[in-house]
């Protein structure tokens, strides 16, 4: 006779002989099971259990209604799982964490706009959009569940914001770092990869052989989802056949595992400091340099989207127009030098 198993069913022995079966499966409540395996009054229990509502994390442990139980019930959410990608799950966690650490005993139901106006002052432009986005979203989510009659976040606005975001290297910083990094160092590596791929950080730590094949690397991004076949640049190929790799991934620690996201960011630091880089040179800005530099090879915005995997134009628009600008002026001013007595007599029909 065949065992009869089943997920999430668990089952133990009282000190009496009897066994009792129970329904366990994280995010859920535990819920006993009646009769014997494969009986109908056993099935139509674990069915029941099975498609029940999940619990949410931490609602055990704090007040109803309050900061923490709204919080924890948005992260255990379809609303928070279902439409953010990892990296922006990880940085709304954190600020939620934050907020209900400090505010978490508070009624949610008296949350005012005026406090979440205060909280934006006090907060950098670009650390206050994000934490505004943030507290939104939770808003939203308290709103359909009943514990806020309406959004008090939803009605502000904050300034926009001019700035150029991170630091797009320049070709000298560039060679800099190449100068005091050889090829066949790990920081070369990176560098190369970042410069190469135009992808984050994110998808880069997760390179590894087995993405390539018939010298196009398959990228599937974290935070977009969208998947992207990229040629190998000759550069980037001659770097990887100096640097052999025996793991998954082509940038490990120095233990042989597989880089963080903010590991990674403070070794790149200490790489860029130890080539006397100033502190604008980012891992990001190698992603627009990349851009920078298909934009002055005369690609278009969709060309370059289909290699950095911007979901929007308007961000690779701006390096197609600089690099147009520059081509146009160079051409413009080419015109206006004179040209020699000699120059004037060639034939048109030969000057080029």
């Amino acid at each position: 006779m065949s065992r009869f198993r089943l997920k999430y069913v668990q089952a133990w022995v009282d000190g009496e002989g009897r066994v009792h079966r129970y329904f366990r499966r994280r995010g859920y409540p535990r819920v006993p099971l009646p009769g014997l395996p494969g009986s109908i009054e056993f099935m139509t229990a674990y069915q029941v259990a099975l498609a029940g509502p999940r619990v949410a994390i931490g609602a055990g442990r704090v007040k109803p209604g309050s900061a923490s139980a709204v919080v924890a019930a948005y992260l255990d959410s379809q609303q928070f799982f279902g439409s953010k990608s990892p990296g922006t799950q990880r940085m709304r966690r954190g600020i939620l964490e934050r907020f209900r650490t400090t505010y978490g005993d508070l009624p949610f139901a008296r949350l005012p706009t005026k406090w979440i106006e205060d909280q934006l002052d006090s907060k950098p432009p670009q650390a206050a959009r994000s934490w505004l986005v943030t507290l939104r979203s939770l808003c939203e989510f308290a709103v359909k569940r009943g514990w806020l009659g309406a959004n008090p976040a939803a009605n502000i606005k904050l300034p926009s914001v001019k700035s150029d975001g991170f630091h797009t290297w320049t070709e000298d910083e560039i060679a800099q770092f190449e100068a005091h990094h050889p090829i066949g160092t790990k920081p070369r590596l990176a560098l190369a990869l970042l410069l190469y791929t135009a992808q984050r950080r994110s998808d880069v730590i997760c390179m590894g052989r087995q993405h390539i094949k018939d010298g196009v690397l398959t990228v599937k991004q974290e935070k977009t989802g969208v998947t992207l076949a990229i040629p190998v640049h000759p550069h980037l190929r001659t770097v990887l056949n100096a640097t052999p790799s025996a793991q998954l991934t082509f940038l490990v620690t120095a233990t042989g595992k597989p880089y963080g996201g903010n590991h990674f960011s403070e070794s790149f630091r200490e790489w860029c400091d130890a080539a006397g880089l100033p502190k604008h040179c980012s891992a990001h800005g190698l992603r627009k340099a990349a851009c920078r530099r298909l934009a002055e090879a005369g690609c278009s915005a969709n060309e370059i989207a289909a290699i950095s995997g911007h979901a929007s134009l308007n961000e690779v628009a701006r390096y197609t127009r600089a690099a147009d600008q520059a081509r146009l002026a160079r051409n413009a001013m080419t015109r206006t030098v004179p040209r020699t007595k000699d120059e004037s007599k060639v034939s048109k029909w030969t000057r080029v």
